[in-house]
């Protein structure tokens, strides 16, 4: 095995051991395609660790340094090695890269957020790079597929964020934008409980992200079927996780709100056969 292919498969190991909502690289997705995406995925998830359980700038600021030299073709890192074969087989920019270690140094200094412009002003940086670089994968360059991936991508992260509005409150971490709290009359310190007010508030943010999620859901129209499925399944997951939110009653600190085996399924079904599971 080439030390290519050991560090594909690094990339692979690390990503099945991580729990996320949804499979890193569906099972609907193309074979050869997967390896790219687990190479994208490690280089955002260990990075991701750095910021959140090791709060290390220094850590991020010399993954920052690995990610040029993998651009100046003598990576040294497994992930950097997978990462540097895919960037030069696809002709990827650096600066999605780039932008994620932005966020994950945000996370380090986590201050919250104003608005909710600000809080979208983040999921530029953390979110909406990832789309963009698996739709670099699959050879879509233009605005309109872009504008519509970020979408997508900042709308599953506003659903994660009201999915773990209580874990992340123990974390000291309060994503809900603080003129919301304020317009909806909530308090931080009243983020352990769900009263009329939170519920509220709950339903104008999971409104927000599942406007956002059925506007980028076009994006489906504009790919191949190889990426269409998957951007229906992601789309489609993302408002499950807002209807689990509703299922629960908008009481996201009694229950963490979770996919069932039947909405993965639904949603999984609908994909491949072209739709979206609303």
């Amino acid at each position: 095995m080439s030390e290519v292919d050991r560090a594909y498969d690094f990339c692979a190991r690390l990503a099945r051991s991580h729990y996320e909502n949804f499979t890193v690289a569906s099972w609907l997705m193309p074979r050869a395609m997967r390896r790219h995406v687990f190479a994208i995925y490690a280089y955002a998830r260990m990075a991701d660790d750095l910021a959140d359980e090791r709060h290390d700038l220094a850590a991020l600021d010399d993954w920052e340094r690995q990610l040029d030299a993998a651009y100046a073709g003598t990576p040294r890192h497994p992930v950097f090695v997978a990462l540097a074969d895919t960037v030069r087989r696809f002709d990827i920019p650096r600066a999605p890269f780039a932008d994620l270690l932005v966020a994950f140094r945000s996370d380090v200094n986590f201050k919250g957020f104003e608005t909710l412009d600000d809080l979208l002003g983040y999921a530029r940086c953390s979110a909406n790079p990832v789309g963009r670089l698996v739709l670099y994968l699959f050879g879509y360059r233009d605005a309109e597929s872009q504008r519509l991936s970020d979408l997508v991508c900042s709308g599953l992260q506003l659903a994660n964020f009201w999915q773990d509005v209580a874990t992340d409150r123990a974390e000291g971490r309060i994503y809900i934008p603080r003129a919301d709290l304020a317009g909806f009359g909530v308090a931080e310190g009243d983020l352990d409980r769900v009263t009329t007010k939170f519920i509220e508030l709950m339903r104008h943010e999971v409104a927000v992200a599942r406007a956002m999620l059925k506007e980028g859901a076009a994006l489906h129209r504009l790919v191949d079927r190889r990426l269409s499925r998957d951007i229906l399944m992601f789309v489609g997951g993302g408002l499950a996780i807002l209807r689990a939110i509703e299922r629960v009653d908008y009481d996201v600190f009694g229950h963490r709100p979770t996919l069932r085996k039947w909405d993965v399924l639904k949603v999984g079904w609908s994909a491949i056969r072209g739709r979206l599971e609303e």
